[in-house]
């Protein structure tokens, strides 16, 4: 190991950004659902792994871990004066509240899934509070497609009133936004496809694409908010003949569309309603910070370490300096020669060779950040010089 230190020239770190857009399918079938086409996974003390079948649990810190008070790990501080530091999720009402010398706690079982709503008036209600929020995020993006304006007489959009359902898709699954073109939703009937949808035309308008003839063929029947993780649908003509139990005995529709989903308040093995899945697909857009580093090792250099096999073999004797009143002095040791020879004696003319095996990234205090190591180690003699490629996403 050498202690040989390079600073990086201005031309040897370059900053780039890779945008990639990852794949996403979640499968909803009675009342259950499915990420990824991963199923469940049954664990030693809990019975889903790492959490709840369909979620993705962020940093995966409670896997395998059932509740109970020797459970769920979890975050916490104690109370011991009215100045005491509090978790950043507790409020100064719930501080004030809590007892000195008791507990503030926190909950790392930080997991997310698909959502769904269903209103059966509209959007806009005294209680409907998700709705009203998105009615200037509807009318902003009226610029790409009528379909999202909140209220028009051409196409009558009513979303106010009009009977509808609303996919909620956390940012954890897409980034920084749902790619345009990739939303793919799939209605079945008894595994049979019954409809689905696609943003074919990238402008968020959800057009029925298959089965090819069926009632609602090229019609639009939703919308989808790429930025905020919204799906919209207020299709509402009937994509089956038979009658089915969604928000009441009716054929199914596309605001049926994820009946069951759990968390929107529909009862769950709901027998007249299990024949029926859906599948909903979308590319996210994630941005990742890449840096690109060139660490050099010119001619001459990196030619000494300060490994035991370096040296001459038997100079134990020499490893202790050379003291006295006056003096202190490190004897000199014999490097050892490892140039080939076609002979066992003599050997090649000396060479001070090195093998580069890792490569130490240090901040400007010399601490040590990273380290890059290689496949297989470099020869590295006094004539050469090599330029290693080192690539980072943060």
């Amino acid at each position: 190991m050498s202690s040989y230190y390079h600073k990086f020239g201005t031309n040897d770190v370059f900053h780039n950004q890779i945008k990639a857009h990852p794949r996403n399918e979640f499968f909803i079938w009675d009342s259950k659902v499915y990420y990824n086409k991963r199923s469940k996974e049954v664990g030693s003390f809990t019975g889903s792994v790492p959490c709840s079948r369909g979620y993705i649990n962020l940093f995966e810190l409670n896997v395998d871990r059932a509740a109970g008070s020797t459970g769920f790990i979890y975050p916490y501080v104690e109370k011991t004066s009215a100045n005491s530091i509090k978790l950043s999720t507790t409020t100064d009402r719930e501080f004030a509240a809590i007892a000195t010398a008791g507990k503030i706690t926190g909950s790392y079982r930080m997991s997310a899934s698909i959502g769904r709503q269903y209103f059966s008036t509209g959007l806009s209600s005294s209680t409907n509070f998700t709705g009203s929020a998105l009615k200037n995020t509807f009318n902003y993006y009226r610029k790409i497609s009528p379909h999202y304006a909140y209220a028009s007489s051409d196409p009558l959009i009513d979303k106010a009133s009009d009977s509808c359902c609303l996919l909620t898709i956390p940012s954890i699954f897409y980034g920084s936004s749902i790619k345009k073109g990739t939303v793919d939703l799939k209605f079945y009937i008894t595994g049979t496809l019954i409809g689905r949808l696609q943003d074919v035309r990238r402008n968020g308008e959800l057009i029925q694409t298959e089965p090819v003839g069926s009632n609602g063929s090229g019609s639009i029947a939703g919308v989808t908010l790429y930025d905020e993780g919204f799906v919209y649908l207020s299709g509402s003509w009937a994509l089956d003949s038979a009658s089915y139990t969604f928000d009441a005995s009716s054929a199914p529709k596309w605001i049926h569309f994820a009946a069951g989903t759990p968390g929107d308040g529909l009862a769950e093995s709901n027998t007249s309603r299990v024949s029926a899945s859906y599948s909903v697909a979308f590319s996210g857009t994630n941005y990742i910070p890449s840096i690109t580093m060139m660490a050099h090792a010119k001619k001459g250099e990196l030619n000494h370490s300060n490994n035991f096999s370096h040296v001459a073999y038997d100079q134990t004797s020499l490893l202790k300096p050379f003291t006295g009143s006056t003096i202190y002095k490190e004897r000199d040791l014999e490097i050892k020669n490892i140039v080939s020879s076609s002979y066992p004696d003599p050997t090649g003319s000396f060479q001070k060779i090195t093998y580069i095996s890792k490569i130490g990234i240090y901040d400007d205090d010399k601490n040590l950040i990273g380290i890059a190591s290689l496949a297989k180690p470099v020869k590295k003699t006094e004539e050469r010089d090599f330029t290693f490629k080192l690539k980072l996403d943060i």
